[in-house]
């Protein structure tokens, strides 16, 4: 079956529509952010991959386009010398061929720049490199224009044709314009061809359908034919004379014996005779249409010979009329049988019908004389049912007798295959004894009780060869045991811990790092032992010679006591309202506050006061822009590039 499915052809855009899809589909499928502080090797893949994308989707959209419409030298004559009818082959192959070249031209453009890009230097070179690639690439594409618009043409008109399978059994009507094919054709199939009493209605190949024998035919109708040269006829009509050319079909030729189509008998006859080779090897019809108006006997003896001069070899007149359908089934069926006679004859030239017939095989048996074949049943079967016995009683009949569907349930322990088949309908019950029923599936329970009745009474016998007594409740473990089970259970705990140091989300310090905090921490401690000596000596000093530790003197400028200094009364009510705002606000917890200034590095309270003051008042714009702390310099991307730059705006023409 040789059928081509031209409406799946894929619409081919203008040559303005294939740029702007492709650049678009560029620009949203490729990165459109780069800055010139960036690395060269980064600039140049940026814009190299916009070139190979480029070039990548010309190229699949230019073979696309190749690989839907249908190569003329793969697809059967009948098509072919169609569409050399319709489009010119030429223009059609040249159009073909253009796409061809250009897709070939469009990748020698983006190897050529991808190689160029690979020695830019700066950012605007390669930017360059890139505009001129894209550009050449649409400036290809537009000078396809023509080609593209044609293409898109042909794509049309290919959809509205009609599929016709030049392999399938075929009636093809043809005949002078106006003399009845439609009307025919509408009266053989369920197709709806348009009627109307002027010439030339039909303009293109229409295609109907019909059952004959349990079988699909199909039945083209063609346009009018003039009777003139080959090289003066038009494209409606070069397309009927390609179907009687291609076409393995019944041909039925319409003759109006009326001559109410405009065109007398002797033209009729003429233009048969002009198309005649075109019906060699093919089953010939002769139709005598509209005998509802003048009948054959009523013709003169002029027209009689002249219809006469076509009785050939194989051809076969026929009377009709469209009109009342008298003679249309005749004429249907004398065609269609032609045409089955016809494909016989032709597989059985081929040699296929021999080729089948070797691979069938009938088997017919001897019969032999005095030997007696009677019926035989199989063992498994058992034997017949004698005559007048009642038939079985299937589940079926009783659904039918009970109720029917949804009304009868049926019976499914009917059939069960038990010791008694009076057990097949008694209640399973739950409890029975006093014990769960579902107990007593394990057969081997008795004998499992038996051994453990048995190990009981050996702990006993065990039990009172030792003088204690026996307690199957007290299961007391000894010292050594104890203390092992609680050093596995221990080093199981510990085990678990580790598990989960080790699992755990939280940042570990590294080994490196603890080492470091193990040093500063026995610093801090052998320093805070060396003040500690020191200050123990300066207290025995000042004990023998009252007067001489320079710490103590107040006038000494080394000295940690401090001289209290006047302030004014409002300075203090002040100083007291800070410092109550202070651990209100501060959250500051009282074990902090209690320490002396001086046992925290400060020289007295008000300094102390200040610094924590000043800690918190620099966290507040930190908190504020919810920073993780002092090393945290993220800036939240409140307007994203990709989104705010790169497209042009309402007044705006700056562009990347």
């Amino acid at each position: 079956m040789v059928v081509y499915n031209f409406k799946k052809i894929r619409a081919v855009p203008t040559s303005k529509d294939f740029c702007d899809i492709v650049l678009s589909k560029t620009q949203r499928k490729t990165p459109t952010v780069i800055h010139k502080h960036y690395a060269i090797s980064r600039i140049r893949s940026f814009y190299m991959r916009k070139v190979r994308f480029t070039q990548a989707e010309f190229h699949d959209r230019l073979s696309a386009i190749l690989e839907d419409f249908p190569r003329i030298e793969d697809i059967h004559p009948f098509y072919a010398d169609l569409m050399n009818v319709l489009y010119d082959r030429d223009h059609y192959k040249l159009a073909l061929g253009k796409m061809a070249f250009a897709r070939q031209l469009v990748d020698n453009l983006g190897k050529e720049y991808v190689k160029l890009l690979k020695f830019g230097d700066s950012l605007y070179r390669c930017k360059q490199l890139k505009r001129a690639a894209l550009g050449r690439m649409c400036t290809l594409m537009r000078k396809q224009g023509s080609e593209l618009a044609y293409l898109n043409e042909v794509r049309q008109h290919l959809s509205r044709l009609p599929s016709i399978d030049p392999t399938a059994r075929t009636l093809l009507i043809c005949g002078f314009p106006n003399v009845g094919k439609s009307s025919f054709m509408n009266k053989l199939t369920r197709a709806n061809s348009e009627v109307q009493p002027f010439a030339f209605t039909t303009r293109q190949l229409l295609v109907g359908h019909t059952d004959y024998q349990f079988l699909r035919w199909q039945v083209v109708d063609t346009p009018g034919i003039l009777d003139h040269p080959l090289d003066d006829r038009n494209t409606i009509e070069m397309q009927s004379i390609t179907a009687l050319a291609h076409l393995q079909a019944a041909i039925i030729y319409i003759i109006d014996i009326s001559e109410t189509c405009g065109f007398t008998i002797a033209e009729q006859v003429s233009l048969f005779n002009s198309i005649k080779p075109l019906f060699h090897n093919k089953p010939l019809f002769i139709v005598m249409n509209k005998i509802d108006v003048v009948r054959p006997e009523m013709l003169s003896d002029e027209y009689k010979a002249l219809l006469q001069t076509l009785a050939l070899d194989g051809v076969t007149f026929a009377t009709m009329s469209a009109m009342t359908e008298e003679g249309v089934s005749n004429v249907k069926n004398m065609a269609c049988e032609a045409q089955l006679k016809m494909r016989v004859h032709e597989r059985e030239a081929h040699g296929k019908l021999q080729k089948v017939a070797n691979r069938l095989t009938v088997t017919q048996p001897i019969v032999m004389p005095g030997v007696e074949r009677p019926a035989t049943i199989p063992a498994q079967l058992g034997a017949m049912p004698e005559e007048g016995a009642e038939p079985r009683v299937l589940e079926r009949d009783l659904e039918r007798a009970l109720g029917g569907p949804g009304v009868y349930s049926a019976d499914m322990r009917k059939y069960w295959d038990l010791a008694n088949p009076d057990w097949r309908h008694d209640v399973i019950p739950e409890i029975m004894d006093g014990h769960n029923i579902a107990d007593f599936i394990d057969p081997d329970i008795l004998e499992r009780l038996e051994e453990l009745e048995r190990e009981e009474e050996e702990r006993e016998r065990l039990a009172e060869e030792a003088g204690a007594v026996y307690d199957p409740d007290n299961d007391a473990l000894e010292a050594e045991e104890q203390e092992l089970i609680d050093a596995i259970r221990s080093r199981k705990k510990l085990i678990q811990q580790e598990r989960k140091l080790k699992r755990s989300s939280k940042p570990q310090l590294s080994s490196l790092m603890l080492e470091k905090a193990a040093k500063k921490k026995s610093k801090a401690k052998a320093h805070q032992a060396t003040v500690e000596a020191r200050g123990g000596l300066i207290e025995m000093a000042s004990e023998d010679n009252p007067g001489s530790n320079i710490y103590d003197d107040p006038n000494h400028p080394r000295s940690v006591v401090s001289l209290p200094r006047k302030r004014k009364s409002s300075q203090i009510a002040r100083a007291a309202v800070e410092q109550s705002s202070l651990s209100r606000k501060s959250h500051v917890s009282p074990a902090i506050m209690n320490r002396t200034p001086q046992q925290e590095g400060f020289r007295d309270l008000a300094q102390k006061t200040e610094a924590i003051k000043k800690q918190y008042s620099s966290q507040k714009q930190r908190n504020r822009d919810a920073k993780k702390g002092e090393g945290d310099h993220h800036v939240p991307n409140w307007k994203p590039k990709h989104l705010f730059s790169g497209k042009r705006g309402i007044g705006k023409t700056d562009w990347r």
